[in-house]
């Protein structure tokens, strides 16, 4: 969450402990179909405190819990509906996937993005007031951005943007 581009992780296979950690970690994720997650700690004696981190503010408190509790696997499935991955895709289009939605991402302005995203990792630390009011000084900042006014632009003359990411 750091970083200023978007980070989005690609899991296949089994994500358990750090590797549910890190896929929670990430802004956006898209597991193959047939990937499972778990934080199975539990099962050995050790909660997994420092998943629990991550996992707990990337799903709903109830399922962060039973994650935590049972140890069990979940399936691509279930991580979907409870907001751990975006989408879970059949596994011979996981890349494809992946990279069409990097791509799509990267024809965005740099500038742009980097703003929301700070923006909406800092809003969700604030009280709802607060949010709100940080909220309102970011689109002021956003709307003085060059790509602002290039978008709004190229929207009127119904032309693709041009980027200069400030």
């Amino acid at each position: 969450t750091r970083l200023p581009q978007p980070v989005i992780a690609k899991a296949h296979g089994i994500a358990t402990a750090a590797g549910c950690q890190l896929v929670a970690t990430c802004d956006l994720a898209v597991a193959a179909d047939d990937t499972r997650f778990a934080t199975p700690g539990v099962n050995i004696g050790l909660f997994c405190s420092t998943p629990m981190v991550a996992l707990s503010r990337a799903v709903g408190r109830k399922a962060a819990m039973e994650m935590l509790l049972t140890g069990d696997m979940i399936d691509a499935e279930r991580a979907v509906e409870i907001g751990l991955i975006n989408r879970a895709v059949p596994a011979d289009r996981l890349d494809a996937t992946v990279e069409t939605l990097a791509r799509q991402i990267a024809s965005k302005s740099t500038a742009i993005v980097k703003i929301g995203k700070e923006a909406f990792y800092r809003q969700a630390e604030l009280g709802l007031q607060d949010a709100y009011d940080f909220a309102s000084e970011v689109m002021t900042r956003n709307m003085l951005a060059k790509d602002a006014e290039e978008g709004i632009d190229a929207f009127l003359a119904k032309r693709p943007p041009v980027w200069v990411d400030r």
